[in-house]
């Protein structure tokens, strides 16, 4: 690429490539439904992600850390009076979300196919098996020089993704749905961060923008390839 600074772009993979957040909110929806006879729906949704802030450090992200939290939140919520078959839908309910078809979002194979040109790395967190599943049924992997599927997203993690690929932290764009997970742990190690708001971001995700020259913000994916010209002009 000669002089120009971008050496890779990293790119989010859920609610940036591909549906995922409207899947929880409805079985969130669902589950909420189920134990309507033992609380105001606000207070089962706010009880619910109670305990899965609590549990991430156990279960990490993904939909199977959700299936556990929703068990865990049904169990303490009914004092221990609900019952197996309320349980057993409960298990339904995640293996229905294992089993969802992957939906891209608009734009996205035209955006990484005017990228072609650059290193793209995949960059995702969550469950291996389920973000694997994904990614081979999204018919995008063959676009991406490499994927990194990691139990978090901060500067630490993110500094051995660009050891292990070679490319300085001021060289490397990252884009995705999350201001905490996509754009502050990497205009913190000195890189790009690029925000592509999502309709439905989980509320563990929310944070403020920071108002930094290396952060971005798009309206959808299709502005990313002028976006990634215009810092290579300005830096070749």
């Amino acid at each position: 690429m000669g002089n120009a600074m971008i050496e890779a772009i990293g790119l989010d993979a859920d609610d940036t490539l591909w549906e995922n957040e409207t899947f929880f909110r409805v079985t969130e929806g669902e589950f909420v439904a189920l134990l309507g006879e033992y609380a105001d729906g606000a207070d089962i949704a706010s009880r619910l992600l109670d305990v899965e802030r609590a549990n991430l450090a156990r279960y990490g992200f993904g939909i199977k850390g959700f299936m556990l939290s929703m068990v865990q939140t049904a169990i303490e919520l009914t004092d221990g009076r609900i019952d197996g078959r309320a349980i057993g839908r409960i298990l339904e309910l995640g293996q229905e979300m294992l089993a969802h078809p992957v939906d891209l979002l608009p734009g996205v194979p035209e955006a990484l196919d005017a990228l072609a040109g650059h290193r793209l790395i995949l960059i995702t967190k969550g469950d291996l098996i389920d973000q694997e599943r994904k990614i081979a049924a999204s018919g995008l992997a063959e676009r991406f020089d490499a994927v990194e599927i990691l139990a978090d997203k901060s500067p630490e993690t993110y500094s051995r993704v660009l050891f292990r690929a070679g490319v300085a932290p001021e060289d490397f764009v990252m884009v995705g749905n999350s201001v905490k997970s996509d754009v502050l742990p990497v205009v913190e190690l000195g890189g790009h961060g690029v925000f592509i708001p999502h309709a439905m971001t989980w509320a563990v995700e929310h944070a403020d923008a920071p108002d930094h020259p290396r952060a971005h913000r798009l309206e959808t994916i299709a502005g990313l390839p002028a976006l990634v010209a215009r810092l290579e002009e300005g830096h070749a």
